[in-house]
């Protein structure tokens, strides 16, 4: 893949949409830690969520529950209570899973929904019922 500085480095970019593009990065900047990459004006605004990478667009299409972003983060514990602080509803506690995740999952002030998900063990995919392709 070719590199350009216009276009986040990742290879999958959601893109969300918020009525204030403006507004909307810096809520999740004080809420979720995620750091602006790029703004385009105000109607479009590229960020780094750890690793990875979305885009705000400018527009007032409510979200809906058919998707949501999730994000591997180091501490859950830490990351909701932060999350909640800010504003952040939050729609799910950390919990821990048998694949070896300790997950929780928020609502952002506008009605995305977010999973934050931090790695608490390695674990074979087919102790828990999954099958492994292509690891």
């Amino acid at each position: 893949m070719r590199s350009n500085r216009s276009v986040p480095p990742c290879p999958v970019i959601p893109v969300l949409r918020y009525p204030d593009p403006g507004v909307a990065a810096a809520w999740l900047e004080a809420a979720f830690g995620f750091t602006v990459r790029l703004r385009i004006a105000n109607h479009r605004i590229q960020m780094y969520a750890s690793q990875g990478c979305f885009t705000i667009g400018e527009g007032d299409i409510a979200p809906n529950a058919s998707a949501l972003v999730q994000v591997r983060i180091e501490n859950a514990w830490e990351h909701c209570e932060h999350a909640r602080t800010a504003g952040a509803k939050i729609l799910t506690e950390p919990q821990d899973f048998p694949y070896g995740e300790r997950q929780y999952s928020a609502q952002d002030f506008f009605g995305h929904q977010w999973n934050f998900t931090e790695t608490i063990a390695d674990i074979e995919p087919e102790s828990w019922g999954g099958t492994s392709v292509n690891l």
